[in-house]
Parts: structure tokens; sequence; C-alpha cells
């Protein structure tokens, strides 16, 4: 099997700052799984695979690396990297990438046609409404310079919070910055807050031991769920059913070692991506990880489809939708069910 990894994409987001933290970045070139797998397949089937280099974007790439699972199906995998969702969206579009993956900030993409989600991942509980020493309420922000990753689950929850506190983003001095600038700007105190995320974040309590948390995933959950996500382009999911049952199939055996072997996935999500394992537990910290028989349950019942039916309100409301859609649209769970099989 032949696996290469590169670089790719030139807006950093949450993992920009997590590579940039661990001094390192993807490593280029061809690497073999540790796993000897036979494959019931005769031929093999080229994927180009986009991911994020954190542990919701990576550790089920890296869990088929080394389990051999992409041998097993058949598959001949080209990974490559990339700083967000909405540049993955793209080169689905384009055709440069079969599969892709992307966080809950950019599943307005997929809502609005421009790609299929295929299988879900996790579930975010690591993004946060922050602010400096001394405001202790969103109601604190009005007037004041808060920062934010535009497009992102940082730019959501601050607008969940502003909307709950009867606010909008009229009401603050609301900056659009990189995550980079981010951490940079709140370490320096050049922000009186802003809509992020861990793992970034704690490099800023480093800095800022006194940061205050004005809100987070869990105040949101009973109307939003934050999951994230594994895309198709629409071209694949139409015209390749042979390579998306395969590849399929691949991630539902990466999901349940994940969540069987919660340490293993961290350290080989961490040598993947060449980071700093101490960071990339603490990034998993903020993650609820999925079970399979959980993945395939809450597909069935609907759950799945709920939380994508309250996020495409979310994007309605926030204007980046302009009406809503249902989730049968873009979400293809019953092939993720029928890969089960």
């Amino acid at each position: 099997m032949r696996f290469t990894r590169k670089l790719l994409g030139s807006a950093a987001v949450g993992t920009a700052v997590l590579l940039a933290a661990a001094g390192c970045t993807a490593s280029g070139g061809e690497t073999t799984g540790s796993e000897d797998v036979e494959s019931e397949y005769t031929d093999v089937l080229d994927v180009d695979f986009g991911y994020i280099p954190d542990f919701n974007g990576t550790s089920l790439l890296a869990i088929a690396e080394d389990q051999g699972l992409w041998d097993k199906y058949g598959l001949d995998v080209n990974a490559q990297t990339f700083t967000n969702g909405p540049l993955q969206i793209q080169a689905l579009g384009t055709g440069d990438l079969d599969f892709g993956y992307i966080g809950p900030g950019a599943m307005w993409l997929p809502a609005s046609g421009q790609a299929k989600v295929v299988a879900i991942n996790t579930l975010g509980q690591a993004d946060r409404v922050v602010a400096q020493a001394g405001i202790d309420s969103i109601e604190d922000l009005e007037g004041k310079t808060v920062a934010y990753p535009e497009g992102t689950s940082g730019d959501m929850i601050l607008t969940l919070a502003l909307e709950e506190a009867g606010m909008t983003k009229d009401d603050i001095d609301a900056v659009a910055m990189e995550p980079a600038a981010i951490v940079a700007a709140l370490s320096s105190k050049q922000v009186d807050g802003a809509g992020f995320w861990y793992p970034a974040l704690a490099t800023v309590e480093q800095q800022v031991p006194d940061l205050v948390t004005l809100a987070e995933n869990s105040d949101f959950e009973d109307t939003v769920s934050f999951p994230t996500v594994f895309v198709a382009g629409n071209d694949v999911v139409a015209d390749e059913s042979e390579k998306v049952d395969r590849v399929l199939k691949a991630l539902r055996d990466a999901t349940e070692f994940r969540a069987e072997n919660l340490d293993e996935a961290i350290q080989l999500t961490a040598e993947f991506s060449a980071l700093d394992p101490a960071q990339v537990k603490a990034d998993a910290g903020n993650v609820q990880v999925l079970s399979l028989d959980e993945i395939d349950t809450l597909t069935e019942d609907g759950t799945v489809n709920a939380w994508l039916s309250g996020m495409v309100d979310y994007f309605v409301a926030a204007g980046k939708l302009e009406a809503p859609v249902d989730p049968s649209e873009f979400y293809t769970g019953d092939l993720f069910l029928k890969a089960g099989e």
C-alpha cells in the first residue's frame, strides 16, 4: 500500500496553532502501516483523503494506517494535510480530493449542497468564549474587542452565546482573526475576549492564567451539538459507490478501535502528525469520542439528524444558508450503516 501525506492549504485554523506550538509539521513521504493485513479484494482503489492534523481530524486515519485497514479494504490512500474544512470542501468540488474531514463550523457547506457528510466522527467539546480578568459575563463584552476565527466553531459558540444574552456581534467590537493571531492577541491582552477553542487556549492560559470562561459547548447541548464529520465529493458518492463503501468500512473499523483503545489512538495520532503526545492527549480531552455502536444507534434513531437540523437552523439564522435543509439531503447515514452489514 502507498500512503503519502502532503501539507496543503493556506488559511490557518486550530491545527496551525497546534503545529506551531509543537514546532513541527506533517511529514511528507511514503510510509507503511505496521499491520500486515490480507485483503479480500483483488483490485486496489486510489483515494485522495484530506485531514487536519489534530485528534479529531487525524486519529481515524492514523489508526487505519497502523492497523492496515486501508490494505484490508484494497485502498491506496494519498492523505493530504489541510488547515481547515472549507479548503477541503473546495478540493472535493474540483476533484482534487475524494474524502475529507470538517468540523462543525464548516457544516453549512455540505448543507448547501457542496459535499456529502458520509460519517459522523466525534462531538466537539473544545469551544469556549473567553475573556480577560474582570469580564464576568457575556453582557460585560458589550463594546469590547472580541476576536473570533470566521466560519469556525469558535464563531459559532460566540454567536450562540451572544444570542442567549440577547446580543449580536453589533453589540461588540467583533474582529475576525486567524487562530494563530488570536493566540497572540489574547496572550498579549490586545483583545478583551474571543470565541476560540482548546488546545490552542491552553497555550494562552500559560500567559494569561486568570483567563475567564464565559461559555462552552455544553451550555448549548439542548439545542445545538457540535459534531465533527467526514465528507465526500458529490460525484464520488454518486458515481463511485464501491470506493465509498470500502472507505466507510475502514472508518468503521478505525472508529471501533479508537473507542476501545483511546490511549493508543492518542499515541498513533501524535506519531502520524509528529505532534507532542501530551498536546494530543489534552486535545482528546475536549472531545466526546463515540463508539461505533453509538454512531449506528444515533443514526438509526434520528439523533444525528436532530443534531444536523439544529446546526442547519443555526446557519440559517447566521445567514450562511438561505433556508432550512433536511439532513437527508446531505448526510448519507444509510451508506454508513450499509457498510457495516
